[in-house]
């Protein structure tokens, strides 16, 4: 079994929400900690949390998990569900359309054409039928950050028309079990994502995904950026479909004070971005390598911030 799957059953197990209601209670930040700061006025928080360092906190209200749709044990979504309802939160559940066993992967062309031909029906029919009788409210988000080719998904190699194509075809699917999930379509929030967009009656909700790096911010800009500086432009990106967006994964990692101003300022209700619904933190470390020499960043909120390279 590899490390992204031991990870992310595990977090089915430690840890399994779109949120019910806002949250009370301020987060402290412990001496390293780099856990946004939850207060009652925030936006709708939610975490990735394989590790369990949210398992105490009652400022999440969204918990995400990670499935492949082949070689994964369905059962484990029960479980998260339990978790979720005794926590008040509502699940995420992203669905990577392959399997996490390298020696089973399919080639982009094969993956599309088993899709389109209803051979893997059957995968994404299962997942929707086990959701349709959990207790959570769920959001299925498929297919992620489809428009960069970066080398990390399959799916990401297919042309805009294959992956609306599939993506409709998915949804379609998993309407047939689940009368009741939503869907999030969730580019990465490149300049070209919109030639991607499967269309209104197939997204409920759109998500984006946003990391800060203060090394590649100093690096690239020569200054630090903010989270809404990070923001603006996917926000305007994707307010155009006029749908929920949810940065549907984000982190940080810097020096103390880049960490703080992050943790601090990423829950606030932004009144710039008024289609902004929430934001998910990703409590993990990277699991494959960004380019440009960053490596693995650790996007861990136990993870002692990071000092800057001069």
């Amino acid at each position: 079994m590899n490390t992204k799957l031991f990870r992310s059953l595990f977090a089915l197990f430690m840890s399994s929400g779109i949120a019910l209601c806002g949250m009370a209670d301020a987060q402290a930040q412990q001496a390293n900690d780099k856990r946004p700061i939850v207060t009652g006025a925030s936006m709708l928080f939610g975490v990735y949390d394989p590790h369990g360092d949210f398992n105490d906190d009652t400022g999440p209200s969204i918990e995400h998990i990670f499935l492949p749709w082949e070689d994964v044990d369905l059962g484990t979504l029960t479980t998260a569900d339990n978790y979720a309802i005794a926590h008040r939160r509502s699940l995420l559940v992203t669905v990577e359309p392959w399997s996490w066993l390298a020696r089973e992967q399919h080639t982009p062309t094969e993956l599309y054409d088993l899709i389109m031909q209803g051979r893997l029906d059957q995968n994404m029919g299962d997942i929707c039928a086990r959701t349709a009788v959990l207790r959570s409210p769920v959001t299925i988000r498929w297919g992620q950050e489809m428009e960069v080719d970066h080398g990390q998904f399959i799916w990401s190699s297919w042309s805009p028309q294959q992956f609306i194509s599939a993506f409709q075809h998915v949804v379609t699917v998993c309407r047939r079990y689940d009368r009741a999930a939503r869907y999030m379509w969730s580019p990465l929030g490149e300049a070209n994502l919109a030639i991607y967009y499967p269309g209104d009656d197939y997204v409920d909700m759109v998500g984006v995904t946003l990391f800060g790096l203060q090394q590649r911010d100093q690096n690239e800009v020569g200054r630090d950026r903010s989270f809404e500086d990070m923001l603006a432009p996917l926000y305007e990106r994707v307010a155009g479909f006029n749908k929920p967006v949810y940065v549907a994964e984000f982190g940080y990692d810097g020096d103390a004070a880049y960490v703080r101003d992050w943790a601090r300022t990423v829950t606030r209700p932004m009144f710039a971005f008024p289609l902004l619904r929430g934001v998910i933190y990703f409590d993990d470390r990277e699991v494959y390598p960004w380019p440009d020499g960053y490596g693995l960043p650790d996007w861990r909120v136990t993870a002692s911030p990071t000092p800057l390279k001069k």
